[in-house]
């Protein structure tokens, strides 16, 4: 980190659960020492330490909230479930703004058991974005709609491509509802530099995060996302298309990674801040 400036690490935001063995304490100790001036954090470790601590925490450490994960999983058909989720996404919403994060990144949500209704499921993730819209706009949040790797479609997230994505988040206002460039999850996709220009053209670029793609996958794939610079993306080349589509804030890494959570969280972030300006930046 010797070599890494200030400046290299303007943009760069480590998301929480890259590093998730570390306190909300050290996360702020370490980002202060290493020059990191953004952080993405997740609702759970917030709310383990407390909403208002946290936020305080993040304010007196002069830390930047990118954004918050997650909220979303929509596709529920039980009406309790259903009104259940949106009360937990208007919890979500609240705790965002509380934190000083104008985007709440969301995961759309799988297929009901027994269902196989894709387009059902995609409706009912509209139908919710209509209702949560307008009261994140009041507080001055947007959504961020991620599209998830179709190996996740099933049981996680039925939206798997910036176009589905685009596709429900035009029906609202960009202020109100956007989408979520992650790396990992649609670096195959050969349509998708024209769906970031489609999403720039739009103010819909909510936020941008990396992760790199390493095989063989591990069992349950979840956490399963590179360090950047191990696996096959060029991240360069995607920072290209944002920034050609307009998008000039922060850039996330957001790592599920068992190697790296076994490691000394400090000696991790700092590797990650260290790959984001060699693979990234220079």
């Amino acid at each position: 980190m010797s070599t890494t400036s200030t400046t290299d690490l303007a943009r760069f935001s480590i998301n929480q659960m890259t590093v998730k063995q570390l306190s909300m304490p050290e996360l702020a100790e370490e980002c202060g020492r290493l020059g990191i001036g953004n952080v993405g954090l997740w609702r759970e470790p917030v709310q383990s330490y407390g909403l208002e601590a946290t936020a305080k925490l993040v304010r007196d450490a002069g830390l930047t909230v990118t954004t918050l994960c997650r909220g979303g999983f929509f596709t529920a058909i039980d009406p309790d479930e259903r009104a259940k989720a949106l009360d937990d996404n208007r919890r979500a919403v609240d705790e965002a703004a509380a934190l000083g994060t104008d985007v709440l990144v969301l995961v759309s949500g799988g297929l009901p058991a027994g269902s196989r209704d894709l387009h059902g499921a995609r409706e009912r993730i509209a139908d919710a974005l209509g209702e949560l819209g307008p009261y994140a706009e009041e507080r001055g949040v947007k959504l961020a709609i991620e599209p998830l790797h179709p190996m996740y479609a099933s049981d996680r997230c039925v939206v798997s491509t910036l176009a589905q994505a685009l596709d429900l988040a035009e029906r609202f206002p960009a202020q109100q509802v956007g989408v979520t460039v992650d790396t990992y999850h649609i670096w195959w996709d050969d349509t998708a530099p024209e769906q970031i220009a489609r999403a720039g053209a739009g103010g819909r670029i909510h936020t941008f995060q990396l992760a790199d793609w390493t095989t063989p996958l591990p069992e349950g794939v979840l956490t399963g996302r590179g360090q950047i610079g191990d696996g096959a993306i060029d991240m360069r080349e995607w920072k290209g298309y944002v920034e050609a589509a307009g998008y000039t804030g922060a850039i996330e890494v957001e790592l599920f990674n068992d190697g790296l959570w076994a490691r000394d969280g400090r000696e991790v972030l700092a590797e990650t801040a260290a790959r984001f300006v060699e693979h990234v930046i220079r």
